[in-house]
């Protein structure tokens, strides 16, 4: 089983349209036979994303941190649901669990997990694809920041080549596929990288 990790928005201020697009997301993931990961919120994005895979069969995992319990008012709906200490534990902790990972348009966390897992597959540390999926072109900014770091010199051209971009739910989830990586349970957590 593929288990995909979401980021997305924990803010209640946000266009209902993102919760839609969030809610779609997780019905896909629930009808395409793969597990959620989540940030362990029961409130906007994330709560959506994850209501919606249960509607649609599939499990859930949230990771939430101690003190975000009852400020993101925690999924205990999820299937499992993971306390850790702090934020640096649950990004390990998802990172972990996860074979692939999508992020929908959010705000500053969202930005943390998308640049850490981002960096790290882009150094060679591991091979689970990201696509980020934004229809309205939240992040274009951020997308022309790289594009000059890159003129400047400061990132290598192939950081490009380690992040999908999509606007589309359908290619998002193609993309996740055709990149997917499968963990294999094993005592020494073998991964296999499918081609």
């Amino acid at each position: 089983m593929t288990t995909i990790c979401v980021f997305c928005a924990s803010s209640e201020r946000i266009d209902p349209r993102f919760i839609e697009l969030a809610t779609e997301v997780g019905t896909q993931i629930g009808r395409r036979g793969f597990d959620l990961v989540s940030g362990g919120g029961s409130v906007s994005c994330m709560g959506a994303v994850a209501r919606a895979v249960r509607a649609s069969g599939g499990r859930t995992i949230g990771v939430i941190p101690q003190a975000l319990l009852e400020m993101e008012v925690a999924d205990r709906d999820a299937d499992e649901l993971v306390v850790t200490r702090d934020m640096r534990e649950r990004k390990g902790e998802m990172e972990r669990r996860s074979n692939a990972f999508l992020a929908l348009p959010g705000g500053l966390g969202t930005l943390d997990e998308i640049f850490e897992i981002w960096v790290s597959r882009s150094l060679g540390m591991h091979e689970k694809p990201l696509v980020v999926l934004d229809p309205d072109g939240v992040f274009a900014m951020m997308r022309t920041q790289i594009d000059d770091l890159v003129l400047r010199g400061f990132a290598r051209p192939a950081v490009r080549d380690a992040i999908y971009w999509t606007t589309e739910i359908a290619e998002a989830f193609d993309l996740l596929e055709a990149h997917q990586v499968r963990i294999v349970p094993t005592a020494g957590e073998v991964l296999e990288s499918e081609p």
